[in-house]
């Protein structure tokens, strides 16, 4: 038996778009550890665009976007697929169809929509899928490694994520009260997924965080998804509405010496070290 022992399993894995997903490479590691996996995709043309990826997997279509989509899909696959050992929450939405704008100039309407599909829906997949969930299943959902940075080019999805990390909270009290169904956050530091790529600036904050790890080597999507499928597994029984941050480091290097010295520039940094001439009183 496998230290997770997930074999005969069977989990719901949410948001995959391609095989550079963080939901992609989870699925692929709950498989590898011999459970079975059901995946759930955004529309139809998703899931005939991920045909040849997900081959003859078990795919069903939920936009969470719409109201009572996830009652549905319960009614749907849950008698046919459950008892579920677990949920893999692994979708976000942000429009920029505007162009990037200041996090004060944000719509009311994005805002809303980027909480009804990237927090609120676990709230409604969470309950529609409980009678069909094991006493212990486990729920994960993929956040970001710090709730306390104020990105320039994050705008809006930062109030959204921390809604997300504290909907998981939230969740886990009110499952506790008639089961032993967990609820966890996987705290991912920056990714190179497609997702991320539309994020306006996204690759000079990918590589500023990359000179921020200890190892100065960039997070890897299979590193989130270890940790999310240790996250789904018994063996992590201890742990309940908490953040798993998985970021190789970055959010305890903010004052690395190589950072600093980029930062400063050379020529900054002569200036500064250069001395000051001495004041000169009025003369006599």
């Amino acid at each position: 038996m496998s230290f997770l022992a997930l074999t005969g399993r069977t989990f719901l894995v949410f948001g995959v778009a391609n095989r550079k997903s963080v939901a992609w490479a989870i699925g692929r590691t709950i498989e590898e550890e011999g459970a079975r996996v059901v995946y759930s995709v955004r529309s139809e043309e998703r899931k005939r665009s991920l045909a040849e990826l997900l081959g003859g997997r078990p795919v069903c279509v939920c936009d969470v976007e719409q109201e009572g989509a996830a009652e549905r899909l319960a009614a749907e696959i849950g008698p046919k697929y459950g008892p579920l050992h677990g949920l893999v929450h692994s979708i976000a939405f942000a429009s920029y169809a505007d162009g990037f704008k200041s996090f004060s100039e944000t719509k009311r309407a994005d805002f809303l929509q980027a909480t009804t599909i990237s927090c609120f829906s676990l709230v409604e997949i969470a309950r529609a899928f409980k009678p069909h969930l094991a006493l212990n299943a486990s729920v994960v959902t993929i956040g970001i490694s710090s709730l306390l940075v104020t990105p320039d080019n994050y705008g809006y999805m930062g109030p959204v994520k921390a809604a997300l990390d504290s909907t998981v909270r939230f969740l886990a009290k009110s499952f506790s009260a008639d089961t032993e169904v967990r609820f966890n956050v996987v705290g991912a530091g920056p990714l190179k997924t497609s997702a991320s790529a539309g994020i306006p600036g996204y690759l000079e904050s990918y590589l500023y965080a990359e000179k921020l790890t200890y190892r100065k080597r960039a997070l890897e999507t299979r590193e989130v998804a270890d940790a999310a499928v240790f996250l789904l597994s018994e063996r992590s029984s201890g742990l309940n509405g908490s953040t798993l941050v998985v970021d190789a480091g970055l959010g305890s290097n903010y004052f690395d010496k190589e950072v600093i010295r980029l930062a400063m520039r050379p020529e900054a940094a002569s200036t500064a070290q250069r001395p000051k001439p001495k004041s000169q009183g009025p003369k006599d």
